[in-house]
């Protein structure tokens, strides 16, 4: 996974991304669409039609960096909203990359109850 620094927001742009579009075309997409600066050093998580391929983009502080990744099987689990963006934590960027559903992970214990 990607070491980001503290106060990092990982941002999801709901609705489908043309999977061709490179730095220039995501970087302008985050500032028309997103309203976001494709500088702050936010990450930036676009999705293709099919679902299989996902973009990331970030400003590390040296230079812009593009991360692409695309699944052998299944899909990237992606919000129903066609337009607007989602707040990811950390944990769920690293659970949407491997393909897990990061909207509703199972627990593997019941949470205690006191009282």
């Amino acid at each position: 996974m990607i070491g980001l620094p503290a106060g990092t927001r990982i941002w999801i742009a709901a609705g489908v991304t043309d999977m061709r579009r490179g730095f220039h075309g995501l970087s302008a997409q985050v500032q028309t669409v997103l309203e976001q600066q494709p500088l702050s050093g936010h990450v930036f998580v676009f999705r293709g039609r099919r679902g299989d391929i996902v973009k990331v983009l970030w400003f590390d502080g040296d230079g812009l960096c593009l991360l692409a990744k695309r699944l052998e099987r299944g899909r990237f689990v992606w919000p129903q909203a066609s337009s607007g963006t989602v707040s990811l934590s950390r944990a769920q960027l690293s659970m949407l990359l491997e393909g897990i559903d990061w909207r509703a992970p199972l627990r593997t214990a019941e949470p205690v109850m006191s009282g």
